[in-house]
């Protein structure tokens, strides 16, 4: 368990405003290094990261920065689902004007043979089954079968 150098490709600068750890970097207590490495494990020596302080002072800090990120992104997405919900209002809305002025262009009739409504009533009675005028053919509906 030796630092074999692999860890200088991921060193990590520090960063202006924010502890390290708030910002994910990671310690190597063998390497002694911060890198930004998304595993537990070191890349270069294999041995355990830290993800958090040691200091009680440093602790405290990063618990209160974690907690004001967390009611940031709460207020955040809150903001967002009203926003969301009054967007989904309006567009019902909308629907619902277009729906009503569809419904009022295209009005359905009744069929005269079969009673059922249809937008075009016309089409369907051409083919519709209880029409008397249409001639069925006994070709179509006989069935041969084979022996």
């Amino acid at each position: 368990m030796t630092c074999k150098g692999i860890c200088v490709r991921y060193k990590a600068q520090k960063p202006v405003g924010t502890g390290r750890y708030a910002s994910g970097q990671r310690r190597c207590q063998i390497c002694e290094i911060f890198i930004k490495w998304e595993g537990l494990w070191c890349p270069c020596c294999g041995y355990r990261l830290r993800t958090k302080p040691r200091n009680l002072k440093y602790k405290a800090k990063l618990r209160a920065r974690v907690e004001a990120d967390s009611i940031e992104a709460k207020a955040a997405a809150k903001t967002q689902s009203e926003e969301i919900e009054v967007g989904v209002a309006v567009k019902a809305k909308s629907k619902a004007k277009t729906i009503k002025s569809k419904a009022t262009i295209k009005e359905k009739t009744p069929c005269t043979y079969c009673e059922k409504l249809f937008v075009y009533a016309d089409k369907h009675e051409k083919n519709c089954k209880k029409n008397p005028n249409i001639e069925i053919s006994q070709e179509s509906e006989s069935i041969a079968i084979k022996v």
